[in-house]
């Protein structure tokens, strides 16, 4: 399965974006997908998280700005971003996800190249 972010773009503070992530191959292998995100000179840090059976996990920073979401008839999921703020500008990339089941996510490196969100001040 190979997954694609796209729906970046520039935005003011205060506004709004989806991202989109499509799978190609055979996205019901997928058990959840993770968004992440990578500001330049930062580190690449989970953003949310969405399981098959609809468990869902927040970076602390997004919650109640952030929600994601799937429509599994287009074999795609969403990350609907609200409020955003400046420091949500990065690299916004989706990948399948496997956890350990104690609160930590590994990705299994099937993202495309990521799509570019910027929030002005």
């Amino acid at each position: 399965v190979q997954l694609q972010a796209s729906g970046g773009g520039l935005v003011q503070a205060g506004g709004s974006l989806r991202l989109s992530c499509a799978a190609s191959g055979n996205p019901t292998d997928i058990d959840a997908i993770g968004w992440y995100r990578q500001a330049p000179g930062k580190q690449r840090e989970l953003v949310a998280a969405l399981h098959s059976g609809g468990f869902r996990k927040y970076l602390q920073s997004v919650k109640g700005r952030f929600s994601v979401s799937r429509d599994i008839a287009k074999n795609t999921w969403y990350l609907q971003m609200d409020s955003l703020k400046p420091e949500d500008s990065a690299v916004y990339y989706c990948d399948a996800v496997d956890t350990d089941g104690v609160g930590d996510y590994f990705p299994l490196g099937s993202s495309g190249p990521g799509t570019l969100v910027t929030v002005s001040s």
